[in-house]
C-alpha cells in the first residue's frame, strides 16, 4: 500500500495559490487542519453535516449542512475534496460580490436546474432559522420569514415566470441592502 500524501505538492500549492488569493502559508494551515479532520482526503455528505453542526450545537443544521455540501461538492461525487473546499472558502471570504452571488445562487439553487423557485428560497431560509432560530440577524426588518422570501422573490422575477435565473438573481441581490451587507459580513473571517 502506498504512503498517503501528507503535504500538498509544489504545483498543486501554487496553483491553489493563484485561485483561491490565499498565500501558500495559509493554505498549509488550512490543509494540515483539513488532513487532520479528513484523513481519507475527502468528506462526505454524513461527515460535513456532522462537522457543521458541531457550530450549531442548539440547532437543526442538518438541511442547512445538506444544501452547502451540494454546493461545495462542484463535480457531484458525493465528497468535498480539500481543492473544492478551499475553493468555495475562498469566494465566501476574498471573493467580489459577483463571484460570492454566483456562488449564493448554486447554494439556493437547489436541484441545480439554472433557477431559483420559490420553493428553493423557502427551503434555504427555513433551513437557516432551523439552525439559528432567534440568533439569525436578518438586518432592521420585522419581517417574518415567509414575508421576506414573498419580497425577494417578487423584486427577483421580473419576467413573472415563477423562477429566478442567475443574472436576475445577482442584480435583485445587488440591490437589497440586507443581502449586500451579509456578503460584507464574510470578508473579515
Amino acid at each position: 500500500m502506498g504512503k498517503r500524501q501528507s503535504r500538498l505538492r509544489r504545483d498543486e500549492l501554487e496553483r491553489l495559490s493563484q485561485t483561491t488569493h490565499l498565500t501558500p502559508k495559509e493554505l498549509k494551515k488550512w490543509y494540515r487542519g483539513f488532513m487532520k479532520d479528513c484523513p481519507s482526503e475527502s468528506l462526505t455528505k454524513e461527515e460535513f453535516c456532522k462537522i457543521y453542526r458541531q457550530f450549531f450545537p442548539f440547532g437543526d443544521a442538518e438541511r442547512l449542512a445538506s444544501l452547502l455540501f451540494n454546493a461545495f461538492d462542484t463535480n457531484g461525487e458525493g465528497s468535498v475534496d480539500f481543492h473544492q473546499l478551499m475553493s468555495a472558502l475562498s469566494t465566501a471570504m476574498n471573493g467580489s460580490t459577483e463571484d460570492k452571488l454566483k456562488w449564493a445562487f448554486r447554494i439556493y439553487d437547489c436541484d441545480h436546474d439554472g433557477y431559483i423557485t420559490r420553493d428553493d428560497i423557502t427551503n434555504m431560509v427555513d433551513s437557516v432559522h432551523k439552525m439559528a432560530g432567534s440568533m439569525v440577524d436578518i438586518g432592521d426588518t420585522d419581517e417574518t420569514p415567509q414575508q421576506r422570501v414573498a419580497r425577494l422573490f417578487e423584486s427577483m422575477d421580473k419576467d413573472g415566470s415563477g423562477r429566478i435565473s442567475l443574472s436576475q438573481f445577482v442584480e435583485g441581490a445587488k440591490s437589497d441592502p440586507i443581502i449586500v451587507k451579509a456578503l460584507s459580513d464574510y470578508e473579515d473571517l
